[in-house]
């Protein structure tokens, strides 16, 4: 009698083993965030990674928006999908106006992000250094041109970057400050050839027009390698910032290169696309 018991349970076992499953496996659906494009570029001679993020409403209709341009932006192990979820959450709690977010992945971040420097050390260390004009041209010929073709843009823009990306936002918005109408540069790299860019930055901003731009820097608890470049950059900016230019830098000393980001890019969120006002 037991034999036989025993030998019903196991088939009725095997029997519901495969509902049972059924029933407890969820339907898999990817989550998509946003739309990778492969940008054949002549610049560089092959494609480029642009990944980008349109507001939740965009196809609905045929408003146009800013847009930001990210460096780093690639979605692996890069800043696309946190500078995008911050554009996304600003369209959920109705804190920024919708955004249109662009990111241009890097490949070779000391080569693309970095200015020439003629230290030996960094030369050695760091062989394929020193093309950030290249990249500009790219984002200037290539990347622009692009989006602008292909979205609804209001002819609003900002570049936004940290460490080396935003020693790249501080060196454009000096020798191409008509590039974007505004830059955030987050603990940007300016120790990099010993702070030559911010000790030059003088010469570069007596040659700036009165056009309206906005400069958004920021540099947490980093030492005096990190500090004392941007000092020199301040007070370039102090003495010689056209009148039309709205710049401001915030220490953040409870913050850390690696912790910096975050909080320093809703600010900057914040402070560039407001919600206007009823």
């Amino acid at each position: 009698m037991r034999r036989i018991l025993a030998a019903t349970v196991v088939a009725a076992g095997i029997a519901l083993a495969p509902v049972a499953q059924a029933q407890t496996t969820p339907a898999e659906t990817p989550i998509v965030v946003g739309t990778s494009y492969a940008l054949p570029s002549s610049t560089y001679g092959g494609t480029r990674e642009i990944n980008v993020w349109l507001p939740p409403g965009y196809a609905e209709g045929e408003a146009t928006y800013p847009v930001l341009y990210l460096l780093d932006g690639g979605t692996t192990w890069q800043d696309f999908h946190h500078i995008s979820g911050l554009a996304q959450l600003g369209t959920v709690n109705g804190t920024t106006r919708d955004v249109i977010v662009v990111g241009v992945a890097s490949v070779d971040r000391r080569n693309e992000l970095a200015l020439p420097t003629g230290n030996p050390e960094l030369i050695a260390r760091y062989p394929t250094q020193g093309e950030s004009e290249r990249f500009r041209r790219f984002l200037a010929e290539e990347v622009q041109p692009f989006v602008e073709g292909r979205f609804r843009g209001s002819g609003e823009t900002a570049l936004m970057g940290e460490s080396l990306a935003g020693l790249f936002v501080v060196e454009t918005f000096l020798k191409a400050p008509e590039m974007f109408d505004a830059y955030v540069a987050v603990g940007p790299s300016l120790w990099w050839d010993g702070g030559r860019l911010a000790e030059q930055a003088g010469a570069h901003l007596r040659d700036h027009s009165n056009e309206p731009r906005t400069l958004i820097l920021t540099l947490g608890d980093e030492g005096p390698e990190m500090q004392a470049p941007m000092d020199r950059l301040v007070a370039n900016l102090r003495d010689h910032a056209m009148p039309a230019l709205d710049w401001s830098f915030t220490p953040r000393p409870g913050e850390s290169h690696a912790t910096i980001y975050h909080g320093a890019a809703l600010d900057a969120f914040r402070r560039l696309f407001p919600v206007p006002t009823p």
